[in-house]
């Protein structure tokens, strides 16, 4: 069940009214859904993506890098042995390779040596198992998608539900992949213009932690831009590096510690960083809220088991409370439920 661009394009303008406000602002936050349902299904998968739209997303997000012969396939990471059966596979077992991927070495299997003919032979596996073995068990059911397919995915399940779902992808390592040969910025623009998102208007953002592919994506397309920022780099968060991000974004993506930090491992006061965008028209989507242990402030624990459940409830709510426009994360039902 498709959509032709056409028609979801009037179903996407039909829905908005229904759909939280994109705008920085807005007074009803968008949940996105981070790689799909990603704590609970292997990530970026497609049983991901429907978990999370069922769960009451509004968006679903694809990273995307890029195969061999140029197509936009969808993977947090351009080496694909943590997520897929590669390292099982003998035909492949000479491409395991190490490379330097943006100051970092890399060993392992990258989409960038593979066809996308090649690695649809490949399956899909969870990132953690440790942390998900529920998640673990739906390994090997799925192939890595396309960006097309997961477009495709969104029309459907805007049909199906009744209500707009975006995409949100993020362009991945595109300096390392354009010094590869291979460029991002125009095959994503172009995706976007044959499936008719390339407006301001759009259900799409596109996001990235590099600033100048996105000032060369503005150039190529109309689709509202996101500038990512790590918990590290708080230069870029201040009243002075939010203004300079308002000249080629539409939105900043901070880590959300960066948003409501730690204090004494419980959650603090709200920082300016909300409140210092939005004056410069900036909307506000942290990321990624997840329920493990793991990843909460001690005092939200549950227990000493890494892969028990916290008190993650508390973190969305505080991002609420804090102004936020929208925020990440791999459990988007319990981001709905906090929500309200």
């Amino acid at each position: 069940m498709t959509l032709t661009r056409r028609a979801f394009s009037a179903a996407a303008a039909a829905a908005l009214a229904a759909t939280p406000a994109l705008a920085a602002g807005a007074r009803r936050p968008i949940v996105i859904a981070h790689r799909g349902a990603s704590g609970e299904r292997p990530e970026h998968t497609p049983m991901a993506y429907r978990l999370a739209i069922e769960e009451g997303c509004d968006f679903i997000e694809p990273d995307l890098v890029l195969t061999k012969d140029g197509h936009l396939v969808v993977r947090h990471e351009n080496e694909i042995g943590g997520t897929t059966d590669v390292a099982a596979r003998p035909e492949f077992a000479a491409r395991r390779t190490s490379k330097v991927v943006d100051g970092e070495q890399v060993e392992g299997w990258f989409a960038e040596d593979f066809t996308l003919a090649e690695l649809k032979t490949l399956r899909a596996r969870e990132r953690l198992p440790e942390l998900r073995p529920a998640s673990a068990a739906f390994d090997g059911r799925e192939a890595i998608a396309t960006f097309q397919e997961v477009v495709d995915l969104a029309k459907a399940e805007t049909k199906r539900v009744g209500r707009t779902i975006g995409v949100y992808p993020e362009m991945k390592h595109p300096s390392f992949l354009a010094s590869l040969g291979l460029v991002i910025e125009p095959r994503l623009a172009d995706a976007l213009k044959a499936n008719g998102l390339d407006s301001r208007t759009a259900p799409v953002f596109v996001q990235c932690f590099e600033t100048a592919p996105l000032k060369t994506f503005a150039k190529l397309s109309r689709a509202r831009r996101v500038r990512l920022v790590a918990g590290d780099a708080k230069d870029l968060v201040t009243a002075a590096g939010l203004k300079d991000i308002a000249t080629y974004a539409d939105g900043v993506g901070p880590d959300w510690s960066l948003v409501v930090p730690t204090l004494d491992g419980a959650l603090g006061p709200p920082t300016s960083l909300v409140a210092d965008a939005h004056a410069v028209g900036l909307a506000v989507h942290p990321w990624t809220v997840r329920a493990e242990n793991r990843f909460l402030p001690e005092t939200l624990r549950s227990g000493t088991a890494p892969a028990a459940h916290g008190d993650v409830g508390a973190v969305y709510r505080a991002l609420f409370a804090a102004g936020v426009d929208g925020l990440f994360s791999d459990f988007p039902g319990l981001a709905v439920k906090a929500r309200g």
